[in-house]
């Protein structure tokens, strides 16, 4: 699997789960359209898929002993932040009506 898949993977799936928590759509009123279908008959489709298959294995790879003692100090530094807030909930006098 590649590096950047699985970083991209999780970024659609934020987006779409942040995008679900900003919006608060309120409607009021309106009605279906009157529809009548006569006729017709489904197109024929032979489609064929890919397969995925996800799983793990053991291998044994050569790696460096590497022996570091590295002395560590605490100091400040500036980090960002995110601040989410969800869409406020609308008045019932504001919603939109038709």
């Amino acid at each position: 699997m590649k590096k950047g898949l699985v970083p991209a993977i999780i970024a659609v799936i934020v987006v779409a789960l942040l995008a679900w928590y900003f919006l608060d759509v309120d409607v009021d009123g309106g009605d279906m359209p009157e529809v009548s279908v006569e006729g017709g008959e489904l197109p024929e489709a032979d489609v064929t898929t890919g397969d995925i298959d996800v799983g793990t294995t053991e291998e044994t790879v050569t790696t460096p002993d590497v022996d570091i003692d590295v002395g560590t100090e605490e100091s400040d530094v500036t980090v960002p932040t995110i601040d989410v807030s969800p869409a406020p909930e609308a008045d019932e006098d504001e919603a939109v009506t038709q």
